[in-house]
This record gives structure tokens, C-alpha cells and sequence, in this order.
């Protein structure tokens, strides 16, 4: 009988990594969030413009995020793969570039009124708690495409893409609303 591994074998290899990086990337963005080089005394300039880079790789994240799923649909999967990793490598920038950002620069307030005030933090909050929440999926959804659980990969995928998606657009949603309230 020969010894192979079967995709759920494969799949819990990366288990605890999944919760560890579901854990972890969250807690390390927030206290980041929190420190303010500037006001810890570093001679640091505010990154101001990156912000429109970032919102720009949410853009793109989307478009890659939709045309991986029409070369999927097209039998393209080797397409489909590399889309995927270049969707992720695209949120681990953005994510370098926020955080970046926010340790060099003073935050911004929204200074929309009335309606377009509870839209925008409406939006803001639901993209925040589903980037927290992204992350498992997006992380289970790669290991069970490695491991050659397909059936399984596409049952989770159906519900990853559309958060991952909400997430990216709702990116540039944010950038938009905000952006006029930079201080320059």
C-alpha cells in the first residue's frame, strides 16, 4: 500500500498556522495602529502619500479578485493560482502600507455631516470587522487549493470572495469618503 497523504492530512500541517496568522496579524495591526512614531519622539516624515497608493491596491485587488474567478469559471486554472497569490501578495502590501501610514501620520477625521456620516462609518466598520474576518477564510481557502481539496476549496471560496471582495472595494469606498478631510 503505498503511503500518501490525503487533503485533509495536508490541510491540518497548516491548521495552527491559520489560527496563529488569524490571531496575530489583527493584534499586531491595531497596536501598530496605536504607535505613532512621531510622537515617540522619532524623527520620522508622516507617509501622506500613501493612502491613495493603498486604496489604489484595493482597487486592484478587486479587479484580480473578480478576473480570478472568470478564469476559474473559464477551466483556467493555472491562471486562477496565480491571480489568487498575486491577490494576496497584493494585501499584504496594502496592509504594509497602512500600517506604515498610520505609525508616521496623525489620523484623519471624517468631517462629513448628517446621513453621509453614519454611510460612511457604516461602511468603515463593516470593512474592518470583515478584514478581521477575511483573513481565516482567505488562509483556509489557499491551504485546501495546495492541498488538493477542491471540492472543499470551492465550498469555502464561495463564501471567501464575496468578503474578501466587500473588503477591497469598500477600501476604495472608504479612501474616497476620507480623502477630501487629509490634511495636506
Amino acid at each position: 500500500m503505498e503511503n500518501t497523504i490525503t487533503g485533509r492530512e495536508a490541510e491540518k500541517k497548516y491548521n495552527k498556522w491559520i489560527v496563529i496568522l488569524s490571531i496575530v496579524i489583527p493584534v499586531v495591526v491595531a497596536v501598530l495602529f496605536g504607535v505613532n512614531l512621531r510622537e515617540l519622539g522619532y524623527d520620522v516624515k508622516p507617509l501622506s502619500f500613501l493612502p491613495p497608493i493603498y486604496a489604489t491596491i484595493n482597487g486592484l485587488t478587486a479587479i484580480v479578485l473578480i478576473t480570478a474567478v472568470w478564469a476559474i469559471k473559464n477551466g483556467k486554472q493555472k491562471l486562477h493560482e496565480n491571480l489568487m497569490k498575486f491577490a494576496i501578495c497584493l494585501s499584504v502590501v496594502f496592509l504594509a502600507m497602512y500600517v506604515a501610514y498610520h505609525m508616521t501620520s496623525d489620523s484623519t477625521k471624517f468631517g462629513g455631516e448628517g446621513m453621509v456620516k453614519y454611510v460612511y462609518f457604516f461602511i468603515l466598520i463593516t470593512h474592518i470587522l470583515l478584514s478581521i474576518i477575511i483573513i481565516p477564510f482567505v488562509l483556509i481557502t489557499y491551504v485546501r487549493a495546495i492541498s488538493k481539496s477542491y471540492e472543499r476549496h470551492r465550498k469555502i471560496a464561495r463564501i471567501a470572495f464575496p468578503l474578501w471582495l466587500y473588503v477591497a472595494v469598500t477600501g476604495v469606498v472608504v479612501y474616497l469618503m476620507i480623502s477630501p478631510y487629509y490634511a495636506h
